[in-house]
């Protein structure tokens, strides 16, 4: 039997707190790429409460995405936006999930990303987290935006961490170890990097700020 809404919004509260439930239950947070960090990313801010979600990935899901993301190997071929937001549905069935399955690009996300409280950053590809992450700053002075850099590898995930760049720029990763260096991606080090994300746009709703 699935829980009522108020029953799943209570259980919530009394682990979270009234006051920080309410601000999660408001927020509406934009994950941009939604693979090994941002499908981890979106299950985690779904099981807080996060009242609006929106989901946006051009890709579909491989096999090989099966070993790190939030996806079932039934739903190989789907598009991720779509496979993910019926997983949430189940996880989450009363918060607002908004999908875009496209890629973002200089020429759309002003208009993508605008409805967002906080912006999360999840591509694998350097440029496009360059190109997210600088048109956005300049775009959204007023909104917070976390990003990531380095967890691949098998190395301690005592290396990740996050730390604030700027006023509004959050950094999660290690910023050192990337694919591109050879190294193999594990789904446990990429999800504690997820979680540093996740758990960043949670500080940041409840004013909870790093130093």
């Amino acid at each position: 039997m699935i829980p009522s809404e108020k029953e799943m919004y209570s259980a919530c509260e009394q682990k979270h707190g009234k006051e920080a439930q309410k601000a999660f239950s408001e927020a509406t947070v934009a994950i941009c790429g939604l693979g090994g960090l941002g499908s981890n990313v979106a299950v985690m801010l779904a099981r807080a409460g996060i009242g609006k979600l929106i989901l946006i990935d051009f890709d579909r899901v491989d096999i090989t995405n099966l070993q790190r993301q939030q996806y079932k190997a039934c739903q190989t071929g789907e598009y991720k936006a779509d496979a993910l937001k019926a997983n949430l549905l189940e996880i989450a069935p009363y918060a607002n999930y908004k999908t875009h399955t496209l890629r973002i690009t200089e020429d759309n996300f002003y208009s993508l990303l605008s409805p967002a409280d906080i912006i999360v950053e999840a591509f694998d590809n350097a440029e496009a987290k360059a190109m997210l992450v600088n048109n956005a700053l300049e775009a959204f002075p007023e909104k917070y935006i976390v990003t990531a850099s380095g967890m691949a590898g098998i190395a301690s995930g005592n290396m990740i961490k996050t730390r604030k760049l700027t006023s509004k720029l959050y950094l999660c990763g290690d910023s050192v170890s990337g694919v591109e260096d050879g190294l193999g991606l594990y789904s446990a080090r990429v999800a504690m990097c997820a979680s540093h994300e996740a758990l960043a746009v949670l500080r940041i709703l409840i004013g909870e700020y790093e130093a």
